[in-house]
């Protein structure tokens, strides 16, 4: 008896070469008015993790503090290390220095203790980050970074290449550069009077 066509052997083996997959479910590309949002939910530490991957070439780059991952973990508390270290964000609102507005003293680099920005260079902008206009000439380190599908300007200490956030030109605030220096508070440390470097530790060598 003559086998019906669908139960033909080549044609089981053709279907299931040829079977398509169950659709797979991928998250939607980051927006900027969604990250905004997804932080109050407590995503934003996963999502600027996972986005590290894909952060612009700074670790790349030569700076004159050069210590090892494990060297940094021992100095630096688990968020410290995930924002200056792996390019993290912290919750807008949520930094110790957003509101922070002194008159005189330096913001310095939380990793390496570099001074920054000077008190003066601060200004409140509403953006829930510390704004700064200026920096100290040579302290801060640009470069392109492309993460979230646009083309931003990241903000490094040129002494370590830590972190510091993004700087942002043309909103329109009333300052000198008209430029935001958007950083992290926790990429940064505060000292009431300026104070010399601390250099970088020397790897003994045999």
């Amino acid at each position: 008896m003559r086998r019906p066509l669908h139960q033909a052997p080549f044609l089981r083996i053709f279907s299931l070469l040829f079977k398509r997959p169950p659709p797979q479910h991928f998250p939607a590309r980051a927006h900027p008015l969604r990250t905004a949002t997804l932080t109050s939910s407590g995503m934003l530490p996963f999502l600027s993790s996972l986005l590290s991957r894909n952060a612009s070439s700074s670790t790349n780059m030569s700076f004159p503090d050069q210590r090892t991952p494990d060297e940094w973990r021992a100095v630096l508390n688990k968020e410290q290390f995930r924002i200056l270290r792996e390019k993290g964000t912290e919750p807008p609102g949520s930094g110790e220095f957003n509101k922070h507005s002194p008159s005189e003293g330096v913001y310095r680099c939380a990793g390496c203790d570099a001074p920054l920005y000077k008190a003066t260079h601060k200004f409140s902008s509403g953006c829930g980050w510390p704004a700064y206009f200026d920096s100290i000439p040579g302290a801060v380190t640009r470069h392109e970074d492309r993460t979230l599908g646009m083309s931003r300007t990241e903000i490094v200490c040129s002494n370590c290449g830590g972190h510091l956030g993004h700087v942002f030109k043309g909103e329109g605030f009333p300052t000198p550069t008209d430029e935001r220096h958007c950083v992290n508070s926790v990429s940064l440390n505060f000292s009431p009077e300026d104070k010399p470097v601390q250099p970088a530790k020397e790897e003994n060598k045999a």
